[in-house]
């Protein structure tokens, strides 16, 4: 898949237009997911066309949903590098810390930083509990036990930060009333999907 496929399944979609720069990020990062997926099951979608749908659309769709001013942000159990890499091409202003506690995918997220030379992004190979640090927005998507997963970063969440979590239309309710010292904004529906949210809140 080229760059001029991912720009144009882009536009399709109604997203704004990504920088040619970022466009040939998305087509080397597309290569080495398919060349690891098969090795450390980074993602049950094989297909190209499967990935950027599910994927790359979704989490540049979100990247351009991110409120004005965030200067440091934790994608928290990043796995395959889901939302935290698509940000940091499409917002490269953003300090990214990409959170993986499994030394294999950690050592898949260092070789597509290192292979797009992406300076905004740090990849930090542990527990993201043990990090001593708090971040302006703390992002989750797709990990597993999202109740637990978010009690555990909320407390990563800086004052007045942002937490970003992609979930399902029936889950919003209940994780949001759970943490009641986030204001969220209204749900977002992710393009192209019946059930998939985008739900944004900030530290009161």
């Amino acid at each position: 898949m080229t760059a001029a496929s991912i720009e144009a399944a882009v536009e399709k979609a109604g997203l704004q237009p990504l920088t040619p720069d970022a466009a040939r990020h998305f087509e080397i990062y597309l290569e080495l997911l398919l060349k690891w997926n098969a090795r450390l099951n980074l993602t049950a979608i094989r297909e190209p066309d499967g990935i950027l749908e599910r994927h790359f659309l979704e989490c540049i769709f979100a990247a351009q949903q991110l409120p004005s001013g965030i200067g440091t942000l934790l994608d928290f159990g990043s796995g395959g590098g889901f939302p935290g890499i698509p940000f940091a091409i499409c917002q490269p202003e953003i300090q990214v810390t990409l959170g993986e506690s499994q030394s294999k995918k950690a050592a898949f997220l260092r070789e597509v930083v290192r292979t797009l030379n992406l300076p905004n992004v740090y990849v930090f190979n542990g527990r993201v509990e043990a990090l001593n640090q708090k971040f302006a927005a703390v992002a989750l998507r797709a990990v597993d036990k999202m109740p637990e997963a978010c009690r555990a970063a909320e407390p990563k969440i800086a004052p007045e930060g942002h937490f970003i979590l992609f979930v399902t239309r029936d889950s919003t309710p209940s994780l949001a009333a759970e943490f009641d010292q986030i204001i969220w904004a209204a749900p977002l529906p992710i393009p192209n999907s019946d059930q998939r949210t985008l739900l944004i809140g900030r530290r009161a």
